[in-house]
Formats: C-alpha cells, sequence, structure tokens
C-alpha cells in the first residue's frame, strides 16, 4: 500500500533529500531485501526516480544491492546508527541523573536494536549494593523491564514475529516464556502505563520501565534496583518520575528534528 504522499516541498526543505530518507525508512519498516516496484508503491513515487535515488544510496554504501537484483540497508548507516545511539546515551545522562537522585535506585535507557533491546545509558545508585547494566549490552526483551517497555510499542502480530526469531530462554523461574502470557503481560502494561519485571531477568531484582514518546525507534527508561529496596508498591512513587523523564526526552527528541 502506498505512504500518503508528502506536501510539496518548501521552506528551503530539499525535495531530493527528502524522497532519499523517505526510501531509507520504508526499508527499513518494511524489513527485508525489496524490489524498486515495491519500494514505488511504499513510498508513492515513480519509477525512474526510484532508480535514480537507488543507484546514489548503494554508491554511498547506503543500501546494497543483492545478487537478484533487489535492496538492502547497506552497512555504512551502521555506523551512523552507532554514533547516534552514542549522542543519544550522552544526553540522557542528566535526565538520568535526576531519576536517581529522586528514587536512589540505578536508571538505564535501551533502545530496540533489531531482534535485541541495547543499553545506551546508565546512571548507577549510589548504594554499596545496586544493580549494574553494562552500556551496549543486548538482552532478550520478553523478561526485563526495558524490553517490555520497548515492546509495547509494536503490535501484537510484530511481537509475536519477533519471539519466533529470538525464542524466549528462561533466565528464572519467573520468566515468562509463552508468547501470549507475554502479550497479555504488555497489554496491562499499556493500561496501567509501565512494564514491571520481577525477577524475571535476575532473582532478586525488580525493575519498572516507560516507553519514550516520539523516539526515531522504539526506546525506553527504567529504574532497577534489588527488591528488598524496591517492592512493587514502590510503583506509586517511581512510575510518575519515570512518566515525567521520558516526557523530557520527547522534548529533547523534537527538538532535534526540528531546526
Amino acid at each position: 500500500m502506498a505512504t500518503t504522499p508528502r506536501p510539496a516541498s518548501g521552506g528551503g526543505f530539499v525535495q531530493s533529500v527528502e524522497r532519499s530518507f523517505d526510501i531509507l525508512e520504508s526499508m527499513a519498516s518494511l524489513g527485508g531485501p525489496i524490489g524498486v516496484t515495491e519500494l514505488a508503491e511504499a513510498v508513492d513515487l515513480p519509477l525512474p526516480t526510484i532508480h535514480r535515488i537507488i543507484r546514489t544510496l548503494v554508491n554511498r554504501g547506503y543500501v546494497r544491492q543483492l545478487p537478484n537484483r533487489r535492496y538492502t540497508l547497506g552497512p555504512r548507516l551502521i555506523r551512523l546508527g552507532d554514533s547516534a545511539t552514542q549522542l543519544i546515551g550522552t544526553w540522557s545522562q542528566q535526565h538520568l541523573s535526576r531519576l536517581v537522585e529522586r528514587t536512589g535506585e540505578t536508571a538505564n535507557m535501551a533502545v530496540l536494536d533489531g531482534n535485541m533491546a541495547v543499553y545506551v545509558a546508565q546512571v548507577p545508585s549510589a548504594h554499596s549494593v545496586r544493580m549494574f547494566t553494562e552500556v551496549g549490552k543486548r538482552v532478550y526483551p520478553h523478561c526485563t523491564g526495558v524490553g517490555k517497555a520497548l515492546l509495547v510499542q509494536l503490535s501484537n502480530d510484530t511481537v509475536r514475529a519477533l519471539l519466533a526469531r529470538t525464542g524466549m530462554p528462561a533466565y528464572t523461574e519467573n520468566s515468562i516464556t509463552d508468547p501470549e502470557t507475554l502479550l497479555a503481560d504488555l497489554e496491562q502494561s499499556r493500561t496501567r502505563g509501565f512494564a514491571i519485571d520481577e525477577g524475571e531477568q535476575e532473582v532478586g531484582v525488580c525493575c519498572f520501565s516507560v516507553p519514550v514518546p516520539n523516539a526515531p525507534s522504539p526506546t525506553a527508561i527504567s529504574i532497577s534496583g534489588p527488591a528488598a529496596r524496591l517492592t512493587v508498591d514502590s510503583a506509586a512513587s517511581i512510575a510518575p518520575l519515570l512518566k515525567a523523564v521520558a516526557q523530557e526526552l520527547a522534548m529533547e527528541f523534537d527538538k532535534g528534528a526540528v531546526l
């Protein structure tokens, strides 16, 4: 199905640049190799325009042509993505620090990268007994607080497809290993506005997490700590703080989108 055509470019915008990003974003959202005819339908552009832009993107390494003449995103985008992820982690530190000051527990930010949740920032608690996750660590999303807050931003069908690719390994006796049970948990998270990990990744650890709106890819922040200090009842005070900081981060993303 074709996307809704954008209005004519104006106000200093360069149409060819907009179209290039439309193509890259469509390739990312559609997933897998794609032909020019499918791509033309997806972005609602004529084939000659698609061919011209694709040739340029292939020459620059941002798109790769396969032997069967279909196209995928190219390896040069990886460097851009890694740099952007590092920058997001840097400017999010001040927001996460406020969470730590208010809660006394470790604050994290993670993004969905392919099938996995990846931690991009962390501010640790000052307690001697605290939670620590290495920035850059990749974890399964089904059994972590940030992972669930990332999954709630996807449709149920997309979540099922992701779980079919990754499986649902159990890390503790509390880990959810059934897709439908997880989907029910995600629906409950959407209703209450935050996700919970009750010792599903690590015994004795509790985590609360919320999505960050308006991020370019699914993003979430969390507070985690020992279950002896961070109980389910703590959600009454921590969830509103998480939501407030998530909105602040959303405004940061908006600033980056408008010049």
